[in-house]
């Protein structure tokens, strides 16, 4: 391996300003001190008026990825067992053909579906997902990849309701005169949120913050409602029925701008606030408070997150969660109405690809494990992972992880860092940063779109996605002589592309803004993008396929010898696992102390947290920061940064989502006990 870059002292520096395109609400503008070609400090710009030039102590940190000891600097091909990690150089000519060939073969002897691209695209912009990947996989016939790992179920509870109209954006927060956290933790992700939380507090809004966990916006709030795991849905829905019991539902927002409140309305019915609290373990008198608060309160904004989502009844938690402003008559007023991702604002529709969607077989990327052991329609033959790091993100680790070993297995890992996924691979192809290269830049919190600038030369040999699935398209004979075949000129094709005049604001450094601005008033400037421009509160469509139908609750999976809920929340350590690499100290499990007296346990313990799918061996943290009945561990950990080399994922089902085949991270449902004892 050569020598890695040594720091530089002296000479001149200038800053670079970029944008970050990481899975985070805000897409920060970035500010980076370069010296002699290397990234000294990353700090934020004021390009995004929403950011305002402060930063995550995430990104800060992103120059240690960049030069760490774990960063990939050229092409490998492996040379020991699988999950071993050791690797051979080898040019870039011979990794490419290599992977070529195999590619060939696979389609010759089983077919192109027996090729299995795996990729997720939260901390990717316009260019490095979704192009010229895209039309590799479509052109080459290769299985089509479900992405449904997180957003699926909320993403297909707002595309139901709304279309994905465009929503309250965190400049208007300061507007409301009450604001509803549900599923969401601004202090691990979109730090941007909070200031505004906090000026409308300071003009007096109240805050209701529900999470199983008490984090620094619940201690702010003025209710607090720590729900069970899997029952947001219930506590939604009793919601709802308080509205059209007592006289708050908006009978003529209803009449005119939805369809289906009808039988919502009887969806509602049997959840009482005393039922509702008991299932969801509330105290029913402040589940009431809320409930009036939310009835009473204009304007009233309510901020859904992803955190709710992650269980057998995520869909309908969402559903239920982002129709309240619809029967509470929220819409129409600045700071009402409801957040979400605005990632769908700028109608940006990819046309500049031409990827049209094959007849091959989908793979839900939920079920990796059963994919990769027990497909046989064709067997999976090759595996091509980029953006992300499945075997420390997917659900039933063991299994994953019995897969990636099966050595008839030809897996591709196109990476930035040596990851758990990687040390599997039989070929490692190193990828840029984006500090190395360009990329759109789109928030979903804010509605902001920046042109994301290479601030230094790669590192390595590493190279970038456009130029990577250009030459693999090239090689295989996929493009005309016409079409962009790498990064550059793909981001050139792109900005010709983009509607209206948001190319030629970001080629000039401008920043663009959608036709209706960039802080729009639901209802005013924005309606669903519906076909009738109606609210759909009741999509029989979802009633036919969801499990128990629309709005229903699915019991909780717990049993006498597996009783307490797992859940994996945002750290403020990793971007999903992004940086998972770094340093950190010893990753604890968080357990409310009645129930580690209950179990004999103290704080510092070391533990086993087991079901039958897994255990992980961790110390133990005791503290009131989270619910009875619930213990918590960090989402992104990787496999080193526990003591017996397993992840949080090993102990989660890979059972789906009511809506949209999302992952149940939080129906793991397991069992404490002492290390000593075992």
């Amino acid at each position: 391996m050569p020598s890695r870059i040594a720091p530089v002292l002296g000479g001149p520096a200038s800053i670079v300003e970029t944008a970050c395109p990481l899975d985070c609400p805000d897409a920060c503008s970035l500010a980076v001190t370069v010296q002699r070609g290397r990234v000294l400090e990353i700090d934020g710009s004021h390009k995004n008026p929403v950011t305002g030039g402060y930063i995550c102590a995430k990104v800060r940190k992103f120059g240690e990825r960049v030069y760490g000891p774990d960063r990939l600097l050229y092409p490998a091909v492996r040379r020991g067992a699988k999950g071993a990690g050791q690797f051979k150089r080898v040019p870039w000519d011979e990794a490419l053909e290599l992977i070529v060939d195999r590619f060939r073969c696979a389609k010759r002897d089983t077919g192109g579906e027996s090729i299995l691209p795996y990729s997720y695209g939260g901390s990717n912009g316009l260019l490095t997902q979704d192009n010229l990947d895209a039309q590799l996989w479509c052109r080459f016939g290769t299985s089509r990849l479900a992405r449904t790992v997180c957003a699926a179920p909320t993403g297909a509870a707002n595309l139901a309701l709304y279309g994905k109209m465009p929503s309250v954006t965190y400049q208007d927060y300061p507007d409301a005169k009450l604001i509803v956290l549900w599923g969401v933790n601004p202090s691990a992700s979109g730090i941007h949120l909070i200031p505004f939380v906090r000026e409308a507090q300071k003009r007096g809004a109240k805050l209701i913050v529900v999470d199983p966990r008490s984090t620094a916006m619940a201690r702010a709030a003025d209710i607090h409602l720590p729900v069970q795991p899997g029952t947001d849905v219930v506590v939604a829905l009793a919601i709802h029925r308080y509205l059209f019991a007592n006289g708050f539902a908006d009978e003529a927002f209803l009449r005119d701008h939805t369809r289906g409140a009808g039988p919502l309305r009887e969806r509602a019915e049997p959840w009482t606030i005393t039922e509702a609290a008991a299932l969801a373990g509330l105290d029913p008198e402040m589940l009431e408070r809320a409930a009036d608060l939310y009835a009473t309160s204009s304007p009233a904004l309510i901020r859904c997150g992803w955190g709710l989502e992650r269980n057998r009844n995520g869909g309908n938690a969402a559903m239920a969660v982002l129709a309240l402003p619809a029967v509470g008559g929220k819409f129409g007023v600045r700071g009402g109405g409801y957040s979400m991702s605005n990632s769908a604002s700028w109608n940006i529709d990819r046309s500049w690809i031409d990827s049209s969607e094959p007849s091959t077989r989908l793979v839900n990327m939920n079920h990796l494990g059963r994919a990769l052991t027990e497909y046989t329609d064709p067997p999976v033959k090759v595996l091509f992972v980029y953006n992300c790091n499945p075997a420390a993100t997917v659900p039933d680790q063991k299994r994953v992880l019995r897969g990636l070993e099966r050595e008839d297995l030809f897996t591709v890992v196109f990476e930035q860092v040596m990851t758990d996924t990687a040390l599997y691979a039989d070929v490692v192809l190193p990828a840029t940063t984006f500090l190395e290269g360009y990329d759109f830049a789109r928030a979903y919190g804010p509605i902001h779109l920046d042109l994301g600038r290479q601030v230094v030369d790669a590192v390595g040999e590493s190279r970038s996605n456009a130029d990577v699935f250009g030459e693999l398209c090239t090689r295989l004979g996929l493009l005309t002589e016409h079409e962009p075949a790498g990064e550059l000129d793909l981001m050139v094709h792109i900005l010709d592309q983009l509607p209206g005049t948001i190319g030629n604001d970001l080629r000039n450094g401008r920043p663009p803004a959608p036709p209706f601005g960039l802080a729009p008033i639901q209802f005013v400037d924005v309606f669903p993008n519906t076909p009738d421009r109606k609210v759909n509160l009741f999509a029989r469509e979802l009633d036919e396929t969801a499990p128990a139908g629309l709005y229903a609750y699915q019991p909780d999976p717990a049993t006498d010898r597996y009783p307490l809920a797992l859940i994996s929340p945002a750290s403020e350590r990793t971007v999903s696992s992004t940086l998972g690499e770094l340093p950190r100290p010893d990753v604890k499990l968080l357990m409310n102390p009645d129930d580690a007296l209950e179990r004999g346990l103290v704080d510092g313990d070391y533990v086993r947290v087991f079901n039958a799918l897994g255990e992980v061996h961790c110390p133990l943290h005791v503290a009131p920061m989270i619910r009875r009945g619930t213990v918590s561990l960090p989402k992104g950990l990787w496999r080193r940064s526990v003591r017996n080399n397993t992840t949080g994922t090993a102990l989660v089902p890979d059972t789906l989502t009511d809506l949209g085949g999302g992952a149940c991270f939080n129906d793991a449902r397991v069992q404490v006990a002492s290390l000593a004892t075992a």
